[in-house]
């Protein structure tokens, strides 16, 4: 047999990782390190695929060692501040990202990365000005865009961000919003004379956040559709027909033209002073909602109070790290007298529930909830629902339920900064960490508010 050259088996696992096949990529790149362990692109590259892979002390470890040997180091410190990011050393990710901008003053990529880190530290004047300064060089740099979109957006500047927030879709591997199509993109102008298709795009928070858009929708085009995930469609049939809602592509109706949900908020104009609001929005029937509470009062008979929890989101979005607690972050709640957390966690998350031993009782009922009709139902049984950021929150918002909303250092755009009460819903309060990922003075606070008599009162029915 032929010996590969060690340059030949370095393209081939670089097309690997480039084609997603991380695995053989791994493979590849191991049997060249074992040969010549001080290869720095090697290294570099074995590190970007472990990091994928989800080993990123590993990851790090060799990125640092390629950094080191002093090759292409540029490049090597704009890859890295991802791994720093994700590992919450955000000191050593702005540090690596500002060398690599004075390193490569003229490489837009290096900027758009120290957008993200300053995004992420909360530094928004400068996560903008870095923004801008990559698109000077590349106006065609999604990644830019977006990251002065969601920048823009926290800020409370929507007239702007809205715009630059359309990027989105075009960002490199971002899923598509829809088959190709050559029909345009709705401008907001109203018609009457074809089907106008929406697109229930992005998280299922998101579809919630923003389907309080479609019956402004309907007065401008009544015969609209949405394309949607099943799972919505407990909620989107509360505007309009079920008929009218399609989850797959090849059964969607012929359209005029197709709009995002998301994009619905920069067609309307939206601004924090005039958000569209509605509340509620969304109604659970009252008749299933009686049951659950006699339910819930026989599962915790002695607690007068029955609180909702959720502290894990799906752990596949891009920020799960930053916003997912753990159960046992609840124990402030837990200690309380006179209370029953309920759990409406669902997921892999949801097994923490067997490692609960909180004074309160914790009634695991997530399980039984089948889809968001049966959330809808559950949440008007409950005195309060206190949550990181989910769908559930925005659900239980969007029905004007109490509910309390734990947020990361850096959250999500859409809940703006230094607030908290949010323009998009007027039940939710908002507790803010003020360490970076770190949760235990959130809950303190929490419980603080609910000795203080936070919470409401608990409503049977809808």
């Amino acid at each position: 047999m032929v010996p590969v050259p060690m340059a030949e088996l370095f393209a081939i696992a670089a097309g690997q990782e480039r084609a997603g096949n991380l695995e053989g990529a791994d493979r590849l790149l191991n049997r060249i390190l074992a040969v010549a362990p001080g290869q720095p692109d090697t290294l570099h590259l074995s590190g970007i695929v472990a990091f994928r892979l989800g080993r990123h002390e590993e990851a790090l470890a060799k990125m640092e060692q390629a950094i080191a040997l002093g090759v292409d180091v540029a490049l090597y410190l704009r890859n890295i501040c991802e791994v720093y990011r994700t590992l919450n050393r955000l000191d050593d990710a702005v540090i690596a990202a500002k060398r690599a901008v004075a390193l490569a003053p003229n490489d837009p990529l290096c900027l758009h990365n120290l957008a993200v880190i300053h995004y992420e530290r909360v530094e928004i004047d400068e996560s903008i000005d870095c923004a801008g300064q990559a698109l000077m060089m590349s106006p065609d740099l999604a990644g830019a865009h977006f990251a002065r979109a969601e920048a823009l957006l926290i800020k409370g500047d929507w007239a702007q961000g809205w715009e630059e927030y359309e990027w989105r879709f075009r960002i490199g591997g971002a899923a598509k919003l829809m088959p190709a199509t050559d029909k345009p993109q709705w401008d907001g102008t109203p018609f009457g004379d074809g089907v106008l298709l929406l697109v229930a795009d992005q998280g299922f928070g998101d579809v919630i956040q923003f389907c309080r858009y479609i019956p402004w929708v309907l007065q401008r085009c009544p015969n609209a559709a949405v394309a949607c995930a099943a799972e919505m469609i407990p909620v989107l049939r509360q505007f309009m027909p079920e008929d009218r809602l399609f989850v797959r592509w090849e059964s969607c109706p012929p359209h005029k033209a197709f709009s995002a949900l998301s994009s619905l908020p920069r067609l309307h104009g939206t601004r924090v002073e005039n958000v569209l609001a509605p509340v509620p929005y969304l109604r659970a029937d009252p008749v299933r909602a009686a049951a659950w509470a006699d339910r819930l009062r026989r599962l915790a008979p002695h607690s007068p109070r029955k609180i909702g929890i959720v502290w894990a989101g799906r752990p596949a979005h891009t920020n799960d790290r930053r916003r997912s607690a753990k159960l046992a972050d609840f124990a402030p709640l837990a200690a309380l007298p006179g209370i029953a957390l309920v759990s409406l966690q669902k997921g892999p998350p949801a097994d923490q529930a067997g490692q609960y031993f909180g004074h309160a009782p914790l009634v695991n009922i997530g399980a039984e909830v089948r889809d968001y009709d049966d959330t809808m139902t559950l949440l008007t049984c409950l005195d309060l629902v206190v949550t990181v950021d989910t769908s559930v929150g925005h659900l239980a918002a969007a029905m004007g339920r109490p509910v309390w909303i734990l947020l990361a250092t850096s959250p999500d755009w859409r809940w703006l900064l230094n607030r908290d009460d949010s323009p998009w819903y007027p039940a939710v309060r908002l507790f803010r960490q003020t360490l970076i990922r770190q949760w235990s003075d959130v809950f303190q606070r929490v419980a603080a508010a609910l000795v203080e008599g936070g919470g409401g009162s608990l409503v049977a029915t809808a």
